[in-house]
């Protein structure tokens, strides 16, 4: 099924979306994307079903064609401070404040979003995989995260951030347990299976 090209045909839209929401590490990233109403790929999609190739890729043709976008994030601490849902309403407003331009209409993936301004909105879950926008947001989102993450893995290399970008794997939670954690790990988050190294 191609993706939708919009929801409002006569509203400039922005897409918006979030990455790494249920990772042990590293900020949480959203983008929002403002696309041409015209604009067609036929290899856009949710960006978890593509291959890092395709998404690197796309990004560049986004940030092309794109009428505007922009990337926000939040910390780790931030994440701790407020929990993971507001951290990653508060990244998706940040990307929203980047826009070089105001969307007439916001959609969002997911079900939750706390209005931005006076601009109306429409929650849609899974709309990464229904409109090209929330798509592309997908796309700008994880890739700048995973960008970042592999940076991060310069500066702590023992966690396998280069392979696992900081999600719950089962190397990345051992590793918590032998080496403790780093500045970037979320420590409101369960960080080890306790049922796993702590059974009397």
């Amino acid at each position: 099924m191609p993706l939708k090209p919009y929801l409002n045909k006569n509203l400039d839209e922005a897409g918006c979306d979030e990455a790494g929401r249920g990772c042990l590490a590293g900020p949480v990233f959203a983008a929002a994307v403002i696309l041409p109403k015209n604009f067609r790929n036929s290899v856009l999609n949710d960006s978890k079903v593509m291959s890092e190739k395709d998404r690197y890729k796309l990004r560049d043709i986004i940030e092309r064609e794109a009428i505007a976008f922009g990337v926000g994030q939040a910390s780790s601490e931030e994440i701790d401070e407020i929990n993971i849902l507001n951290a990653s309403l508060l990244a998706m407003h940040r990307a929203l404040d980047k826009l070089t331009c105001k969307p007439g209409f916001i959609l969002v993936d997911g079900n939750r979003f706390k209005p931005y301004g006076n601009i109306p909105h429409r929650c849609i879950v899974k709309g990464d995989a229904i409109y090209n926008s929330i798509a592309a947001a997908s796309v700008l989102a994880k890739t700048y995260r995973d960008d970042l993450m592999l940076r991060l893995h310069k500066e702590h290399p023992g966690y396998g951030w280069e392979r696992n970008k900081g999600y719950a794997t089962q190397e990345h939670r051992q590793t918590i347990e032998k080496y403790g954690t780093t500045p970037y790990h979320r420590l409101s988050f369960q960080l080890v299976e306790w049922d796993l190294f702590h059974q009397h």
